[in-house]
């Protein structure tokens, strides 16, 4: 079963922003989204490669090598060349730190 992991405070992450985390060899890019947290897989779906790094305006990260963009709520693809979702992970707030947890094999 899964266990919530820390990424950080909730000061540490403020809106706007992000902290990636490394869970398993899974990275997960945990963002505040005006003042919620959400969280994904750190990788562009249409090459492999981390997604972080790119542009973020409000929900939306475009990836930094060709332009994919991602709903950082939903995982959904926004804008190609990709075509498949990346994967969307559980985030709450305990005791002040943002956790998150990779609940995919539960």
């Amino acid at each position: 079963m899964a266990e919530w992991v820390n990424v950080g405070s909730v000061e540490e992450i403020p809106p706007g922003q992000y902290k990636t985390i490394d869970i398993h060899d899974v990275l997960i890019a945990v963002f505040n989204v005006a003042g919620t947290f959400h969280a994904i897989e750190d990788v562009c779906t249409h090459d492999g490669g981390i997604l972080t790094g790119g542009t973020v305006e409000g929900k939306v990260i475009t990836c930094p090598r060709h332009g994919a963009q991602f709903n950082i709520l939903t995982g959904e693809v926004l804008a190609p060349p990709a075509y498949e979702p990346v994967a969307t992970f559980p985030v709450r707030v305990h005791e002040g730190m943002v956790q998150v947890k990779d609940d995919r094999w539960d």
